[in-house]
């Protein structure tokens, strides 16, 4: 996949304004010059994966950025070019081999002079990377970011005296967590200590590469959830919370420099505040977040099944600004498998929880996905999952191939189904929530929603793009405009009134009326 200039895998703008998270020494694509060389280093980023990578990049963009190195996009004008990669799944892995190894080009044949390798990637295979990829210069692993300047060549410029933000080489409430040894794994591989701990902080400075009117905000890091499946605690360590004050405080900067969205982010959302001896943490930071008067929309990505409170559904429905949107990762519906995957729950189980959701929540969306194949999957446990998707009716569904990793606990089970297999009951799965998509938009047609435009449309230029409450960035359907009246002269990253003229699967269009 070529890839002429350096941007963020995922956004939806192609080529999305590197602006700088409100810090007033700083204009729009234009930095200060680094005292510790002649020029400014050229730096170019390449961020893969989800958005908690992304806001990764975003950190290490802000403490280059405020170190003295210009921003681009270009890979053939970088003089240093970072690629910062997942591990999620092995699909991940080899997009983000095969992008190390595009922009090595960059440096044997091209401007660059360094390559930087960051991210999930070098958490498993740091010693690999370096032996396998010799055009790599340095790692950087998920608890590290502060080495960016290091790796980059950059001496860490001093904040000035008047500017509030300073850069956390670790902050102390990690280490203290790790000291009490919540991690409760049963099998590790290497000491607690040696965990990433790393966690951004409002004082760090951020290069939001996000579209002007949106903006992630990381709540949390890690995860202490076992699922067998997954080695995100090997990637990024235990679960730890960002400080309240904190999480608020950058929302309100946030707000203030003209951001409109805010989704906040974690592994596991619905745990913040857990290891402060907080309860209903993320519904208390939802009510404070809604009472910031220039946001307009507040969701949270992603929820843990049995995490969901009372509180937390009543605090969403309350507050206008919290969209009434959950993404609940169920993962399976089948109580033997959810069991191998040490999830635990089942269907019914599931269709209760579901069913409060919606009662408490009027016009609730509702977005989940599956693992299909799992080792050991049976077709009986195959049609327990087909049977609930039809009973539960989602918004949004997902539907992903159980790929193998080593290092988490489902490697070692028996019975591992072939990945033709696998993808047939993957496609089946997906056939059964398609029609029930086209159901539910169908039934869209003729409400009127608020929209929040985000520009042309990547399918055409005839056609304008936006999302509704029920969009969350990236991730599902879309809204094509087509139609509005001759005094709005529409303009991204605002928000009108449209009525649903059409449906189609996924997609639906609309008028602002």
């Amino acid at each position: 996949m070529p890839v002429k200039d350096l941007t963020v895998s995922g956004s939806p703008d192609l080529e999305p304004d590197l602006k700088p998270d409100l810090k007033p020494d700083f204009k729009e694509d234009k930095f200060p010059e680094n005292p510790h060389s002649e020029r400014p280093q050229k730096v170019g980023f390449v961020s893969l994966g989800c958005p908690k990578n992304l806001v990764d990049s975003e950190v290490m963009m802000g403490l280059l950025a405020r170190a003295g190195a210009e921003l681009t996009r270009r890979a053939e004008d970088a003089d240093v070019i970072v690629v910062n990669t997942c591990s999620f799944i092995e699909s991940a892995q080899q997009e983000s081999v095969n992008t190390i190894l595009e922009m090595a080009a960059h440096k044997t044949g091209g401007k660059a002079r360094k390559l930087v390798v960051a991210g999930c990637l070098v958490e498993r295979f740091r010693d690999q990377i370096r032996k396998d990829i010799p055009e790599v210069d340095a790692v950087v692993g998920t608890g590290e970011l502060e080495k960016i300047l290091a790796a980059t060549g950059l001496a860490p410029a001093p904040a000035p005296s008047n500017s509030p933000f300073v850069v956390l080489p670790s902050r102390p409430e990690g280490d203290a967590r790790a000291a009490q040894g919540r991690f409760s794994r049963e099998s590790w591989d290497g000491a607690i200590g040696d965990l990433p701990n790393y966690l951004y902080d409002d004082a760090t400075p951020r290069i939001l590469a996000t579209p002007r009117h949106m903006a992630y905000i990381k709540i949390a890091e890690g995860c202490d959830h076992p699922c067998t499946f997954c080695i995100i605690p090997q990637l990024r360590g235990q679960f730890r919370s960002r400080r309240f004050e904190s999480v608020v405080a950058e929302a309100e900067r946030l707000a203030k420099g003209g951001v409109r969205e805010i989704t906040l982010i974690g592994q596991d959302t619905t745990c913040y505040g857990e290891d402060f001896g907080l309860k209903d943490g993320l519904a208390l930071l939802l009510e404070k977040l809604a009472a910031i008067a220039d946001l307009r929309w507040v969701r949270f990505l992603y929820a843990y099944p049995n995490k969901i409170t009372g509180k937390l559904l009543d605090t969403i429905a309350r507050h206008e600004k919290i969209c009434s949107y959950m993404d609940v990762p169920l993962q399976h519906a089948s109580a033997s498998v959810l069991k191998r995957m040490k999830r635990g729950g089942g269907a019914e189980v599931f269709l209760r929880s579901i069913a409060k959701m919606r009662r408490t929540v009027p016009d609730l969306t509702l977005r989940t996905s599956f693992i299909v194949g799992f080792p050991g999957e049976t077709e009986k446990e195959f049609e327990e999952l087909c049977d609930f998707v039809r009973e539960a009716q989602f918004d949004w569904m997902g539907a992903f191939a159980y790929s193998d990793q080593d290092g988490a606990g489902a490697y070692a089970l028996e019975k591992k189904l072939s990945p033709r297999a696998i993808e047939r009951r993957r496609k089946q799965l997906m056939g059964i929530q398609r029609q029930i998509s086209k159901k539910k938009k169908k039934a869209l047609v003729g409400r009127e929603f608020d929209l929040l435009l985000e520009g042309e449309s990547e399918e055409t230029e005839l056609l304008l793009e936006g999302r509704t409450p029920m969009h969350a960035p990236e991730i599902d359907g879309k809204v094509f405009v087509n139609d509005f009246p001759e005094e709005v002269e529409p303009q991204p990253g605002q928000f009108y009134r449209c009525q649903i003229t059409e449906a189609h699967d996924y997609d639906l269009v609309a008028r602002i009326v």
